[in-house]
């Protein structure tokens, strides 16, 4: 996983090339909606490019963590489905349903079933590099559903600059990142992380806490402010010294949220003085977003060799789909 890890920025480069090079069989056309389906690493870019096209898309951007699908989905909509693997069941039970729907399908694989059916269907399909946990693969997909609300003219070329900008930003910090990681996964070792960010940046937090109960197999829990100013706050009532709080940050994080930020740190600290905060790196969204993630995936792979775990592993995934199969 280290080695994965630490070839990210080259991913992000490859992925560009992938997207670049992609040649669409599907013509330009109106819709109504975009919806991505997919789970866990395969599901996850679809949240960070939903926050990126919440200011930019003229049209209700959603995505799908389930077997079905919205009622909604019909020949307007673009849908997105996104399976490292290719063979995720809940996937390709909402790929039938989009299919079912007459809406236009893309699909973004390895291989598998997927891959099959798209051969099929005639569907325009980009491969992937296979072979790899479908969590370090996170550059991969996330660019090219980029690329395909591009092609769609649903977004503008301005993201292709940014993520190579993004690519430069955590190449050349690459060894900061390293020692900051390592320090912050010691703080944060033995104790249940609590991560906060703004609502902006909610895919950049659950990709976080995803790392961490994947890599270093710990339980850990998210929310994004305003909202849990809204209701969490309130929880933050008895000694916490078990938690620790590490909250995301960006320098032009909208400024009430900054406020917000500043305020919920003294509540915090009356039931714990484990809070950290970590700040991106960048101008761009991508830019800082990429240097959150890059930062936050070290520190979850720092945390499993703290532990004496393998961060690859993930026996009890395997468990579950092997208990599934049998019904």
């Amino acid at each position: 996983m280290k080695d994965l890890v630490l070839k990210f920025p080259k991913q992000l480069e490859e992925a560009l090339a992938i997207g670049q090079n992609y040649k669409f069989n599907t013509s330009v056309k109106e819709f109504t909606n975009v919806l991505v389906t997919g789970l866990g690493g395969s599901g996850i870019g679809g949240s960070i490019v939903q926050n990126y096209v919440a200011g930019k898309l003229k049209m209700p951007f959603n995505v799908n963590k389930d077997y079905s699908l919205p009622s909604y989905v019909s020949e307007k909509t673009l849908v997105l489905v996104c399976s490292y693997s290719g063979n995720t069941e809940e996937t390709i039970e909402a790929m039938n349903q989009a299919l079912k729907a007459k809406a236009t399908v893309v699909c973004i694989t390895s291989g598998g079933k997927i891959a099959e059916m798209a051969k099929k269907k005639k569907l325009d399909c980009i491969l992937v590099p296979g072979g790899m946990p479908p969590r370090s693969c996170l550059g991969y997909s996330l660019v090219q559903i980029l690329y395909t609300i591009n092609h769609f003219g649903l977004i503008d070329d301005k993201f292709k600059k940014e993520l190579e900008a993004a690519t430069k930003l955590i190449s050349g910090q690459q060894k900061d990142i390293r020692k900051s990681a390592k320090a912050l996964a010691k703080k944060i070792l033995g104790k249940l992380p609590v991560i906060y960010s703004s609502g902006s940046y909610e895919g950049v937090a659950i990709r976080f806490r995803q790392q961490i109960n994947e890599n270093s197999k710990m339980l850990c829990w998210h929310a994004v402010i305003p909202e849990m100013n809204h209701n969490e706050l309130v929880g933050w009532r008895d000694e916490a010294k078990d938690k620790v709080v590490i909250i995301l940050r960006n320098k032009d994080d909208y400024d009430r949220v900054q406020t917000r930020i500043e305020i919920n740190k003294k509540v915090i600290k009356k039931y714990t003085n484990n809070i950290i905060e970590i700040y991106s790196e960048g101008k761009s969204y991508w830019e800082k977003a990429f240097y959150l993630i890059h930062l936050t995936d070290w520190i979850s792979v720092d945390l499993a060799d703290l532990r004496e775990l393998d961060a690859t592993e993930v026996k009890v995934i395997d468990f579950l789909k092997g208990e599934l199969a049998k019904v």
